[in-house]
């Protein structure tokens, strides 16, 4: 799989998470237990810091990079969905990033929130907990976020994970 040192910076990642063989790693990257990091997706630490907690996934075609001024951090229990790209935020835990959903430089998606699919949250937003980002720009709509659904979600793939590592060979 494609993991690279850049220089000094070089990833870090758990033994127990799972980084799909056509997914890249570059720099600057910490990967925490359980989490997984799917098919296409870029994470790039060239620059700066990209901190991926324990049992969150990184999910098809998504990009994570980090600014030297504002490091990536993506929570434990966390999904991210396909073709996101999130660059110098914080996500905290619990939190679920949609699918083809932008996120940009010192937002904080704060515990339990949702940024919705297709969303773009514009620098320096804060999504307070339980909350839904919604739309381009995104607004914030209070306390509409389904935080079961979230656990559900990173429960899933913390198993297609483990079964993946298991299973997963070349034809």
């Amino acid at each position: 799989m494609p993991i690279y040192a850049l220089g000094d910076r070089v990833p870090q990642i758990n033994p127990d998470a799972f980084v799909h063989p056509d997914a890249v790693v570059i720099g600057d990257v910490r990967i925490g237990a359980q989490s997984s990091v799917w098919p296409g997706a870029v994470l790039r630490g060239d620059y700066g810091t990209i901190i991926v907690g324990e049992r969150t996934s990184i999910q098809d075609g998504t990009v994570v990079h980090a600014v030297a001024e504002y490091p990536t951090v993506i929570g434990s229990d966390c999904v991210v969905g396909h073709i996101a790209h999130l660059e110098g935020c914080v996500v905290h835990d619990g939190a679920l990033i949609g699918s083809g959903s932008v996120v940009l430089h010192e937002v904080h998606v704060h515990t339990g929130a949702t940024v919705a699919a297709g969303a773009v949250v514009r620098n320096r937003t804060e999504v307070p907990e339980r909350a839904l980002a919604v739309g381009v720009p995104a607004s914030i709509k209070p306390e509409s976020s389904d935080v079961q659904a979230i656990a559900d979600g990173a429960a899933l793939y913390v198993a297609n994970a483990r079964r993946y590592k298991e299973a997963l060979r070349t034809l």
